[in-house]
């Protein structure tokens, strides 16, 4: 789904699956990295700070990941970055829990500084992704981590995602370690050149990859409470594996991102673009599924915004969703699909036809009927009104006529045969 105008790799390599199964390394005692958290990211906007960078300042973002480990490393990116990007320092901790109101204080016992090749600053290539040196930080499932990075030479173009429903925090000069009185907020959408969290951990049986927009991307749901439907998929597990098989959740959707067309292309009811929505799903395949450590399943979840921004034929988008299953197989992961969901009352004129929706339903028919998928999540069913099924249920409705509230998140969540997934 769209966002709102914001204001806004040593790379990890594309893997079918790791050198050593789950079960081997479960069977040798061994531990595994396997990603924890992960979101995925675009370019800079055509103006604001995500175009222009930052300089002499830090910026603190905060992350909740689904599974813990014994050890940690952090990823950055720089993909759509015009130039090399100097990290002057970085440091993970703990939020201070004793002051939940200020969301950018950290635990001071915690605070850990990263590195990278053994040194307290790096340089992030131009389109490329840096990983830091494991450091021995315990933590558990579903933890509340704050990242701090400091920008001393002017960024320029940002990589980053742009809608993260997770406030993060800038200061001037170097704060990476300070407690959060030298910072102040940014904003309530962002993480700036952050890709993903991995762990050590036993055991793992690998992750499930939410491939998605902005449903999956916590649009319409509580800011900073991680009510998003795959965070809840995430505790769905942990209830159903209080252990060390509890697979990880990735969240690697982009609000507005489309199957056919690319984030800045505009679209229905004057509706801009923004670079920010993403490349074409296709073409985000290998980066973000793909290259994700231990991913063994995928959730496709596409489709909406081809209709109501761009008014796709049900044939291009069913077309993609093949493409995407079959991608997806051939690297030896599951494939499930979620069904359309309603959005009637959304937008201006023109967002909503009965044409768009008819579209929308032949979509579904085929994603029910066609048995290529290893799975149907059918989230149409869940989270249609059964009196007017071309419109969510009010119960479940953000307010916007096409976003799922918190509560149409743990609908959602609860859709998704766990069986199905095979793990």
């Amino acid at each position: 789904m769209a966002a709102a105008a914001a204001l806004l790799m040593v790379g990890t390599p594309s893997v079918v699956a790791n050198a050593e199964s789950a079960a081997e390394v479960a069977r040798h005692g061994k531990k595994t990295w396997s990603a924890s958290w992960a979101t995925a990211v675009a370019g800079g906007n055509s103006g604001g700070p995500t175009n222009t960078g930052f300089e002499n300042q830090t910026i603190r973002n905060i992350v909740h990941t689904t599974v813990g480990g014994s050890a940690v490393r952090v990823r950055f990116s720089n993909m759509y970055g015009e130039k090399d990007i100097q990290i002057g320092r970085a440091t993970i901790a703990r939020p201070d829990e004793t002051t939940p109101d200020d969301l950018s204080d950290i635990d001071p016992s915690t605070l850990r500084e990263l590195t990278f090749g053994g040194s307290t600053s790096a340089t992030m290539n131009q389109g490329a992704e840096l990983i830091s040196d494991p450091i021995d930080f315990p933590i558990g499932d579903q933890q509340d981590l704050v990242i701090s990075v400091y920008y001393p030479v002017l960024t320029g173009l940002v990589t980053f995602h742009g809608q993260s429903r997770q406030t993060s925090f800038i200061g001037d000069d170097d704060v990476t370690s300070d407690s959060g009185a030298g910072l102040r907020r940014l904003s309530d959408c962002c993480w700036l050149f952050l890709s993903g969290v991995d762990v050590e951990r036993r055991k793992s049986p690998g992750s499930v990859v939410v491939f998605g927009d902005s449903i999956a991307d916590g649009i319409g749901n509580t800011v900073n409470a991680n009510k998003r439907w795959p965070d809840l998929l995430a505790d769905r597990f942990i209830d159903a594996r209080p252990d060390s098989r509890t697979p990880a959740v990735l969240n690697m959707s982009l609000a507005g991102n489309r199957l056919n067309h690319e984030g800045p292309e505009p679209g229905a009811g004057g509706f801009p673009g923004y670079n920010e929505l993403g490349p074409n799903a296709l073409a985000r395949l290998d980066e973000d599924i793909f290259a994700q450590n231990d991913a063994q399943a995928v959730i496709t979840h596409l489709g909406i915004n081809d209709i109501w921004m761009s008014d796709d034929s049900a044939e291009a988008i069913i077309h993609s969703l093949r493409q995407i299953n079959q991608q997806v197989k051939a690297r030896g992961l599951r494939s499930l699909v979620g069904t359309l969901t309603p959005y009637e009352g959304h937008g201006e004129p023109g967002v909503w036809t009965p044409e768009k929706e008819e579209t929308r339903q032949t979509v579904n028919e085929y994603l029910r009927t066609s048995k290529e998928f290893d799975g149907v999540v059918d989230f149409d069913r869940v989270l249609r009104d059964p009196e007017q099924p071309s419109r969510l249920l009010p119960a479940y409705d953000s307010g916007d006529h096409i976003h799922p509230n918190d509560a149409g998140s743990e609908a959602m969540a609860g859709a998704v045969s766990l069986r199905l997934l095979g793990l």
